[in-house]
């Protein structure tokens, strides 16, 4: 029987790599092992540097050396866990494949599935009425759920690995089985109609996902693997996580810790302390999540490539599982390409030294190379301010940053995030709530709840309706409105909402990872096609008209560079650029300019002081001369900072840097 392994955690704690790896380690095995992204902003393509895209694809990669295969192997019933087992054998190729599921050929694939049989029976107005029907934002949502579900229903794999997008868009994908099931069984009572078409279509498609609910449940069969960073906005969201998998029956497996800073290169004030809270963080990780656990440690480069890949591997399972955390602490460092290669440093005489970074003295960082302000603050009307960009690089820390600059600068300012693992809270240290509130001078926050945004959504909609139509058609209206990917269009809703509001100077919108922001700004477009739809149904030409007027001055909005500013964040690494080249791209084939790139996390030279850190240096100026070259923007380089940016005076503090001397 198949064994699936779902990866997921807070953006940017190296789940690809891990579930890469992971992947990695069952071929060589001997076990046929498929890897799979549901992540629209998927980069298996660039950690296996090869192409991979919307199709199975055999990875190329060699075994070691040939060896019996272990219990568990290629026609065992019973594959092994993660734990690890013996070494792999004969030629692996074929043993390991990668998918990248793309949306839009997703949506191709789901729509000919259901339309196909009907084009040689049915006539051509039927077959124009469900294209149609089949062509809001519900269909893309669904199709690429329903490619996810299918890898779940056969036995040509031995293990099949799940690489998530981050963990709210996880949790939303994990739900999806569920929702939908039930919305296909209630409109079967009902008008035998929803969203995706006839129910009679779908029916088979219910099944399916009873099936797929069952093996999510099944922990014999699926293991949830949450991979975190030992720093507390990472723990807070695992834990968040794991409670949130339990009330849809699930249970997490293993906690891989990574990016684990080695004691022994932690020789000055700035690292020492910042091991030190690392410490801290693994006690409180180890008290307060009682699963198994594995560590692995900071690398001075990339991961990329098999070779890599393979000793990542060989770190993750024969030490990981089995050293205990003293242990671990205290084995050599891993470099890229060696595992447990000993670091070499110099400059001992400086291991007392004390740090002090320009921004802790109250000085000006320097690091700007633009006026900032002239980009961020108005000069007619409200300035909305997007930040974007790789999962875990920064974006809400400096969407808070940001927000904290232009209240100081006395314009009233609301910062909004649409990310379902949100945790803006946790950065300015209080409660954020679901309507706007003030938490300092000049500066209002908002999470938008997705739940009571869409029981908002849907009870306007009606009560509008009931006043014009009949209840048959009241009925149908609310049959269509309780699938669950009306849920995304109420977010996006109170989004806009925001944007048409002049109750603010300057609303700063930090946005979920890359691919679901994409996916959030197209939505003007589908959402208009649903909506047009729903509404030509109910005859309401005047109600359209509006619809489409509103629409078309939220893209006007978007699009102009006086009103909206579009900012990528990235971490001066290979894998963040090419994603946030392809963001760029993207953005701009919707006729949005992006006007400013944010490089996080930049270590200051100082504070390099052995080869560990001067080769995570050396790797970063190497990437900061790319991106100044490939992007051809203003680069805004925020240095790594001594302790972790939190609370209203810090937020202050760090807002220096948008005052260089």
């Amino acid at each position: 029987m198949t064994q699936y392994i779902f990866f997921s955690g807070k953006g940017g704690v190296g789940k690809t790599t891990m579930a890469c790896a992971t992947a990695i380690h069952h071929a060589l095995q001997g076990r046929k092992t498929l890897i799979v992204t549901t992540d629209p902003a998927s980069n298996l393509a660039d950690v296996f540097e090869q192409e991979i895209g919307h199709k199975i694809t055999p990875i190329d990669i060699e075994p070691p050396h040939p060896n019996p295969l272990p219990q568990g192997a290629r026609g065992s019933n019973n594959p092994p866990p993660l734990t690890g087992g013996g070494e792999g054998e004969g030629e692996l190729k074929g043993f390991l494949h990668a998918m990248e599921i793309d949306p839009d050929e997703a949506t191709k694939e789901y729509k000919e599935r259901i339309i196909g049989p009907f084009r040689e029976v049915m006539p051509e107005d039927v077959i124009a009425s469900l294209e149609e029907n089949l062509s809001g934002p519900c269909t893309t949502e669904m199709a690429s759920f329903d490619r996810f579900i299918d890898f779940m229903e056969g036995d040509e794999y031995d293990v099949i690995v799940f690489d998530t997008a981050p963990t709210g868009h996880t949790i939303r994908l994990l739900e999806l089985p569920v929702d939908w099931s039930k919305h296909i069984e209630e409109s079967a009572k009902g008008s035998g109609q929803t969203c995706l078409g006839p129910v009679q279509s779908i029916r088979e498609s219910k099944d399916k996902y009873d099936r797929a609910t069952a093996l999510l449940k099944n922990p014999e069969r699926t293991d949830f693997i949450f991979v975190m960073r030992p720093e507390d906005l990472s723990l807070y969201e695992t834990i968040r996580a794991s409670k949130e998998l339990e009330t849809i029956g699930i249970k997490s497996g293993e906690i891989i810790i990574n990016g684990v800073l080695p004691e022994e290169v932690c020789d000055i004030e700035f690292f020492s302390k910042k091991y030190e809270a690392q410490q801290k963080t693994i006690s409180r990780t180890e008290a307060e999540i009682r699963k198994p656990k594995r560590y692995m440690f900071l690398r001075d480069g990339e991961v990329k490539g098999i070779e890599a890949l393979k000793d990542v591997a060989g770190e993750l399972f024969q030490n990981g599982a089995r050293v205990g955390k003293q242990k671990m602490f205290k084995k050599g460092v891993s470099g890229q390409g060696a595992g447990s290669r000993k670091q070499k440093t110099e400059d001992r005489k400086q291991k007392t030294e004390k740090y002090t970074h320009p921004l802790a003295k109250g000085g000006k960082g320097g690091f700007l190379k633009i006026d900032i302000d002239t980009l961020l603050l108005p000069s007619n009307g409200t300035k909305a301010i997007f930040f974007t960009g790789k999962g875990g690089v920064g974006k809400t820390t400096i969407s808070c940053i940001t927000a904290m600059h232009t209240a100081e600068k006395g314009f009233k300012t609301l910062i909004v995030t649409t990310d379902p693992a949100a945790h803006i809270g946790e950065v300015f240290d209080m409660k954020i709530y679901d309507e706007p509130s003030e938490i300092a001078e000049n500066l209002f926050a908002v999470m938008i709840d997705q739940e009571r945004a869409f029981v908002e959504y849907k009870d306007r909609i009606l009560e509008d309706a009931r006043e014009k139509y009949s209840e048959d058609m009241i009925a149908a209206m609310e049959e269509e409105l309780n699938s669950p990917c009306i849920e995304e269009m109420a977010a996006f809703d109170k989004f806009i909402r925001f944007i048409e509001s002049s109750a603010y100077d300057v609303i700063v919108f930090d946005t979920a990872p890359t691919g679901h922001t994409l996916r959030l700004l197209d939505l003007p477009f589908d959402y208009a096609k649903q909506a047009e739809m729903m509404i030509s149904t109910a005859e309401a030409a005047e109600t359209k008209r509006e619809t489409e007027n509103r629409f078309g001055k939220i893209i006007k909005i978007l699009r102009s560079k006086e009103q909206s500013v579009f900012c990528l964040v990235l971490y001066p690494e290979s894998t963040p650029i090419l994603e946030s080249y392809r963001a760029m791209l993207d953005l701009k084939d919707a006729g949005i300019e992006t006007q400013l790139v944010v490089a996080n996390m930049v270590l200051p030279e100082e504070v390099c002081v052995n080869d560990f850190f001067r080769n995570r240096r050396r790797m970063q100026m190497k990437y900061l001369g790319e991106i100044r070259n490939k992007f051809n923007l203003p680069v805004f380089q925020l240095p790594m900072m001594q302790e972790e940016i939190k609370g209203i005076e810090r937020l202050k503090a760090a807002g220096v840097i948008f005052n260089p001397e």
